[in-house]
């Protein structure tokens, strides 16, 4: 059951004119007010007992909290209090539709989100989960905040661009479009390389808050930030985490999956890689998907105070 922020410093005014790119007043929606002034769209999702831990989702570029649903159903029934919120220009979010000043403003507004609802918990361990863009913004705030977090699911993290689309002359075209056409499009994301589940691309592409603008080159620029940032950032990983990648991912390179194994300096640290699956693991083939929901249940499970209570994957 999805519920609203306890805190009352995340509430807007009776009076905020302030809506949602859908025009919702904010008033009417849990959000939280990021550092640059800009209305964020939240999701709780709060087990019915005590939690015994908090999880935030990140989600990927182009998508929205919403999309995590599922999983964080799974993750409640853990008796885990789980939270998302649309990132920056995004779903339900405030901002320019895909656009960033700055990869880092992803971070920020991550952190700034944990710490509001770790100030209401102060006990709890906190974990990440996040998917392609939304991975390497955990990464990120993971480096960030060593000391912050117990521990990180990734599933089809961005690490390394994929081949085809991160060529250097392709780098060093969009770096002078970035001069002069900053908000030119590079065309949309192709949906059929997310899942090879037809049902889950028909959701994706009816979904009324996906971004289909395209992806514009101010924001490939940022993009590729973060690749340059979550390479010299592996390094600083120390915490546990799963690694979750299917083999043929065509937006998220595999061979990143493998970088960050190598690189990471965590001791507790798994990859499961799903040959021949594409890049939305959590809405791939019904058996992918079950065994990526039973990998993350029984992971976290493990890690967690008090691990005698057992969810049930979808």
């Amino acid at each position: 059951m999805e519920t609203g922020p306890e805190d009352p410093s995340r509430m807007p005014e009776a009076s905020s004119p302030r809506r949602t790119p859908q025009n919702v007043p904010y008033q009417d929606l849990p959000h939280l007010v990021n550092a640059d002034g800009q209305y964020l769209f939240c999701r709780y999702w709060k087990p019915a007992g005590t939690p015994r831990a908090l999880v935030f989702v990140s989600h990927g570029a182009g998508e929205h909290c919403g999309r995590y649903d599922e999983l964080a159903q799974m993750l409640r029934g853990l008796d885990l209090l789980v939270f998302a919120h649309d990132h920056v220009g995004h779903g339900q979010s405030e901002g320019e539709r895909m656009v960033v000043s700055d990869f880092h403003v992803f971070v920020r507004d991550v952190l700034q989100h944990v710490d509001t609802i770790q100030k209401e918990h102060p006990r709890l361990p906190v974990f990440l989960l996040g998917h392609s863009m939304g991975g390497a913004i955990a990464i990120l705030a993971a480096a960030e905040k060593p000391t912050l977090f117990s521990g990180m699911v990734l599933i089809s993290p961005l690490v390394l661009a994929n081949p085809e689309s991160a060529t250097t002359f392709k780098v060093l075209a969009a770096k002078v479009l970035n001069l002069v056409l900053p908000n030119l499009s590079l065309g949309p994301i192709d949906s059929s390389v997310l899942s090879r589940n037809k049902a889950e691309v028909d959701l994706y592409d009816s979904d009324p808050l996906i971004c289909r603008a395209g992806l514009k080159v101010c924001f490939g620029i940022q993009l590729m930030n973060a690749v340059s940032r979550v390479e010299r950032a592996l390094p600083k990983l120390t915490l546990p985490f799963l690694l979750l990648q299917g083999s043929a991912d065509r937006l998220c390179d595999s061979k990143g999956a493998y970088l960050l194994m190598d690189s990471a300096r965590s001791q507790d640290k798994t990859l499961k890689l799903y040959e021949g699956a594409y890049h939305v693991l959590h809405k791939e083939l019904p058996e992918v998907t079950k065994s990526v929901f039973h990998e993350i249940n029984m992971w976290v499970s493990q890690r967690i105070p008090m691990a005698g209570a057992t969810g049930t994957p979808p």
